[in-house]
């Protein structure tokens, strides 16, 4: 009988299953530059090792609470495919994490990245990466370390998805949320860059697949292809919502993703009261009458899918209102008085809206 195995050392490889762990090797070599910006005092060595080592200085602290988060960039991540243009995903990946920490009052320390494709091609990854870094520095957050992994089969040679998890710290009585706001208090919203990270399912169906628009095509209301436009980044709001918890007394803050700003707000209202907003404050971007007329897409069903031009809101009291505006102003966030909060009476909805958006 011919024994027909493969002798050892001929036979299948790592490499040839779709692996390369020199592609691996070579990406990570280029990151080191981009995650060497995020650097700060605490981090304990370099990327490289089996963990990430952050020295928390205690001594800064009363009573500290770490707080984490995880989120991922979602299907805006297909339309930097389609355009070939990698160099700022990543900066909608911090956005999506640091954001969220910021929402309880944290500081974000540091953030570490999954990033997971087809077949790793490390000049992609590294453009990824380099704007990972980016959304770290906006974020004053280090980037520690991650991990790329090579899914042949599984994903298509040039598809990616992206996710992270962030850590940050607050001072246990100094934690924002619901059980601070007041009936009085002011809702303050700040000015979104575009679409940010949500919604893009709705995106690409409405104007890609109904529409039949072309991402290199140019668009009149963006001054810029609309490619360009939904690959506008996310504002990344961690540093001013600090800045403002230092100077005035927020009592919450209500990052604005997917499930738009009511159900995104209504997690900060506690039962009792009301957050009552009118539309009439401000004008959604153009990017969001633009989906709404291609797709004939009904306002309520807009405004839980989009942040309709609110990426951030923080509920304050009306004396530091002011004070409030002028340090956004300053720091060029744009921002809006969208209501105030309530007693419910016999209302049920944490958040009302009424009015109509001008221009929209």
């Amino acid at each position: 009988m011919t024994d027909t195995r493969h002798p050892i050392g001929s036979g299948a490889t790592y490499e040839g299953s779709g692996v390369s762990i020199a592609a691996g090797e070579a990406a990570v070599d280029l990151m080191k530059p981009f995650t060497s910006r995020t650097r700060r005092p605490e981090v304990v060595g370099g990327i490289g090792g089996f963990a990430s080592l952050f020295r928390l200085p205690l001594h800064r602290y009363r009573e500290p609470l770490l707080a984490s988060s995880t989120d991922g960039v979602g299907t805006k991540c297909a339309i930097a495919q389609a355009m070939d243009v990698h160099n700022t995903i990543g900066i909608d990946l911090v956005a999506m994490v640091v954001d969220d920490l910021v929402a309880s009052g944290a500081e974000p320390l540091f953030l570490q990245d999954y990033i997971a494709t087809g077949k790793l091609d490390p000049q992609r990854i590294a453009a990824i990466v380099s704007g990972i870094a980016d959304g770290c520095v906006l974020a004053g957050c280090a980037l520690v370390g991650g991990e790329t992994a090579e899914h042949p089969g599984l994903m298509a040679p040039d598809d990616y998805d992206l996710a992270a998890t962030g850590v940050g710290v607050v001072e246990a009585d100094e934690v924002l949320g619901p059980d601070r706001v007041r009936a009085g208090d002011v809702v303050l919203g700040m000015g979104s860059s575009g679409l940010h990270s949500n919604g893009y399912s709705m995106v690409r169906h409405v104007l890609l697949d109904i529409a039949r628009l072309r991402l290199d095509g140019h668009v009149e209301e963006f001054g810029r292809t609309l490619g360009e436009e939904l690959l506008e980044p996310c504002r990344i709001y961690a540093l001013d919502c600090l800045a403002l918890m230092r100077e005035t007394d927020v009592h919450a803050y209500a990052h604005i993703t997917g499930g738009g700003l009511a159900n995104n707000l209504a997690r900060v209202i506690p039962d009792g009261l009301t957050a009552a907003l009118d539309r009439r404050a401000w004008s959604p971007l153009p990017v969001f009458g633009y989906i709404a007329s291609h797709g004939r897409v009904a306002r309520d069903e807009m405004e839980k899918a989009f942040n309709m031009g609110i990426g951030m809101v923080a509920v304050l009291p009306q004396e530091d209102v002011d004070r409030a505006m002028a340090m956004l102003t300053a720091r060029h966030v744009w921002s809006v008085v969208l209501g105030t909060v309530e007693n419910s009476g016999d209302r049920s909805e944490r958040v009302t809206l009424c009015g109509d958006h001008p221009r929209f």
